[in-house]
């Protein structure tokens, strides 16, 4: 579902009244998607042109191949992914970019006007106040910072590698802003945002969320035998003996044996590397996000598109970009699935449509923990450093 729906949910959310038969039908239209030969550069590029999406005994690793849209379609125990890749230009007074907004449809900006876009920020780009239930948010903030702040009075600042993993449960409101603190020089963000799903044991616990500041972040360069590094960084589940920080307590990805994994992936021209196989039952998916050149187990496959892949075989990996500055940048996606029920409205996920009349209901009568802040888009000063208050009060820093 777009960013642009999800608007059109919290217009609804905010109304006085809602009422079933509303939910119900709006809620039916957001319904979720349900080793060869290492090649040279050029022959990677030349496979890319003939790739299809049907799967062949020679590449059955291969299950299908489509073209990124927005959001990233995800397979379960994934709701949601979304890769922002924004070239802000520099900051003014007030943290917002210092250039005219004319032409912009400020509240629903998404069209990427001069590289950038301001979201649903109308002064300070980003996403104002808005609620979820039922799921997590797994935010990775590879550069940029991040001003998150919610209704149990936990705030951060956070990015340049930091991931925040909020658990929304049974309810909770907060913002993702994007300050833009260089007043003299362009201010790049670039996130993946990803929704993992929560069982329907733990759709109601409480609020959750941990930070990981980026030297926590376990990441390893590896070399191939022809000496080309690939660099894999471990967001989620252990790989090669590397393992992240513990997600929250009651997420899917807590489970050993829910094989959730979240990693990136950044190979240099001609670098090989080898995914290990996963055990039967697994959901993998890889989104080829950045470069112009891979092959998975000798299938070229396009720039700016998705692989399923067959999660327990061993799948090769082989980046062909045109020069050594073309990195080719992958993000893997992993999970047994919950096989549950989804029922979802914007920004509630739950398993039936009661539910999602309940979780109306809850938020119109309890507002989540109400809004403890004096705006809807709440950033902290230019000065202010990387930094997590967490829910229970305790101040966390990078080290």
């Amino acid at each position: 579902m777009s960013d642009v729906s999800r608007r059109d949910t919290l217009k609804v959310i905010a109304g006085a009244t809602v009422t079933a038969t509303t939910v119900a039908a709006a809620a039916s239209g957001c319904a979720k998607p349900s080793p060869g030969q290492q090649p040279t550069a050029a022959r990677v590029n030349a496979m890319a042109s003939n790739a299809t999406t049907k799967t062949s005994d020679r590449d059955e690793v291969v299950l299908s191949v489509a073209p990124l849209g927005f959001p990233w379609k995800t397979l379960d125990p994934f709701l949601f992914c979304v890769h922002h890749d924004d070239r802000y230009p520099a900051g003014n007074e007030t943290l917002g970019p210092a250039v005219s907004l004319a032409g912009r449809n400020l509240g629903q900006d998404f069209e990427g006007k001069d590289g950038w876009r301001m979201y649903h920020g109308e002064i300070v780009p980003g996403f104002p106040q808005h609620p979820h239930r039922g799921f997590e948010t797994v935010t990775v903030v590879r550069r940029g910072l991040l001003d998150h702040s919610d209704s149990m009075g936990a705030t951060a600042r956070y990015g340049g590698g930091d991931v925040q993993w909020l658990t929304a449960g049974k309810g909770i409101q907060h913002a993702e802003m994007f300050p833009l603190l260089n007043r003299h020089d362009e201010n790049p963000l670039e996130l993946f945002q990803i929704w993992l799903n929560l069982p329907a044991a733990n759709k109601m616990v409480d609020p959750y969320f941990a930070m990981f500041w980026d030297q926590t972040v376990p990441k390893r360069k590896t070399r191939d035998s022809s000496g080309n590094h690939t660099e894999i960084t471990v967001v989620a589940g252990s790989f090669d003996e590397m393992t992240p920080p513990a997600p929250p307590p009651n997420s899917w990805a807590s489970r050993a044996d829910a094989q959730v994994g979240i990693w990136t992936v950044k190979m240099e021209s001609g670098a090989r590397f080898t995914l290990p196989a996963a055990p039967p039952g697994t959901n993998r998916s890889l989104y080829f996000f950045g470069g112009s050149g891979l092959a998975v187990n000798g299938r070229a496959i396009p720039p700016k598109h998705q692989v399923q892949l067959r999660a327990d075989v061993e799948t090769v990996l082989d980046a062909g970009g045109r020069d050594r500055s073309d990195e080719t940048e992958i993000l893997i996606l992993q999970g047994r699935p919950i096989n549950e029920r989804v029922a979802q409205y914007g920004p509630f996920v739950m398993n039936t449509q009661d539910e999602i009349r309940q979780a109306f209901a809850d938020y119109q009568k309890t507002q989540f923990g109400g809004w403890p802040w004096d705006r809807p888009d709440p950033v902290h000063s230019r000065e202010q450093g990387r930094f997590a208050r967490l829910l229970d009060g305790r101040l966390d820093r990078p080290a």
